[in-house]
């Protein structure tokens, strides 16, 4: 699976580095990081940033994660808490709750946890031209169009 900048997954700002921590790569302890990690290696213990972390589909993470945004294909054993977003990818396997505005669960994700949708970032609120979409109203059966 490609993650390049073109295939417009996340954005990527000028001068923001991208990490890729490749298969066959082990880490334990705290692993903190600015930019964007694309994680396919092992790490065990804990993950913190406010950036995003992608954890390809070799990736295997046994941590709490704590980021921006997270895009899982690989497996992790822990909490995921994003800021921004959680993508769970089709082939992923996570087992752990899930917390963030804008959770997004594939069809063929494997997710053993509980999901939790946040309000997003305070100052993203109070920003001219967004709106909070984290409440929308229902409409009953009687009031959708025949």
């Amino acid at each position: 699976m490609s993650w390049r900048k073109k295939d417009k997954l996340l954005p990527v700002k000028d001068g923001e580095h991208t990490t890729y921590i490749e298969e066959g790569s082990e880490i334990d302890g705290k692993f903190t990081f600015t930019g964007t990690v694309v994680m396919n290696g092992r790490l065990r213990g804990e993950i913190a940033s406010n950036d995003n972390l992608i954890i390809g589909e070799k990736g295997v993470v046994n941590a709490n994660v704590r980021a921006g945004v997270v895009v899982i294909s690989g497996e992790v054993v822990g909490d995921v808490v994003a800021t921004d977003r959680v993508e769970l990818r089709e082939k992923c396997r996570v087992y752990g709750d899930v917390s963030a505005p804008v959770v997004i669960i594939a069809e063929g994700a494997l997710f053993e946890g509980q999901c939790r949708m946040t309000k997003g970032r305070p100052a993203e609120a109070n920003q001219p031209g967004v709106r909070d979409l984290s409440v929308v109203p229902l409409k009953q059966r009687s009031e959708l169009p025949r």
